[in-house]
Formats: structure tokens, sequence, C-alpha cells
């Protein structure tokens, strides 16, 4: 069977499904929807369909995706390898399912997602790091 590009709100929806059911078993990071967050799939699904479709296509998302997130990392410390994790499932899912612009597009938006999250998750836990990777002198400036 060859591959379409993500091209409607159905394909958006059966690469969010394909997406989670994957997650959710995996060893990694399935217990964080399953036991962390307990999540309610009938309601946080439909919000991911419109999340990724304001993303991809031309969907009317209005939340904030970053709130839920730092709730969460309050329960559980969101590192880097979660972040990871995450990542290549999409990845993988969206390259299993789609060819094409959009789907290009959906692992380049993925991509910014989880480097942002992840910075933002790990200046709250490990906000020693931060203070360190500041430079205290300009690098151009030689006078200090």
């Amino acid at each position: 069977m060859e591959k379409h590009d993500i091209k409607t709100r159905a394909d958006i929806e059966l690469m969010v499904r394909s997406f989670y059911d994957k997650a959710t078993k995996d060893d990694l990071i399935g217990y964080i929807f399953n036991d962390v967050m307990k999540v309610d799939w009938p309601k946080h699904l439909p919000v991911m369909y419109d999340f990724w479709d304001s993303l991809l296509l031309e969907g009317a998302y209005r939340g904030n995706a970053m709130q839920p997130h730092f709730a969460i990392n309050k329960l559980v410390p969101l590192e880097t390898p979660l972040f990871q994790r995450w990542l290549q499932i999409f990845e993988s899912t969206v390259k299993e399912l789609f060819a094409g612009e959009t789907a290009d597009l959906a692992i380049t938006r993925a991509r910014s997602i989880s480097e942002i999250m992840n910075f933002k998750m790990n200046s709250i836990n490990h906000p020693e790091q931060q203070k360190e990777n500041i430079p205290l002198v300009n690098p151009g400036n030689q006078n200090g």
C-alpha cells in the first residue's frame, strides 16, 4: 500500500490515535499517560486532534499546550530521555503511516515541540545547569 500525505482531519486523527496507542504501551513513557495522569482519552484525543490539525492543516486549537506539561512535571520530572522517546515514537508513527510534505512538517513541528518543552522542563528541574551554561563574560569581549 502506497503512503499518502496528511491531508484531512481523518489523517490527523489516525496519526494521533496511532501515536498514543504506541506511547501508552511504551515501557519508558507509557506509565505517564496510564498511571500518573490517568488520561481521559475520550476527552483528551479531540484536544490533540485540534492541536495537530491547527499545526498541520487549518484547525482552531486555542489551548495552552505547555500548561498541562508543567503540571505533569510536578508529579514526575519530565527529563530528556522521556522527550527523546516521545519524539522517537511520534516520528516512527508518522513515517509508518504517511509520506509527503505535511508528514515531514509534522515531524519538524514535533521536534520543535520536544526541544522547547525539554528546555523548559530542564530549566525547572535543573536550575543550576541553566546558571552554569550562561557565560559570565561575553566571549567576544576579551577585556572582560
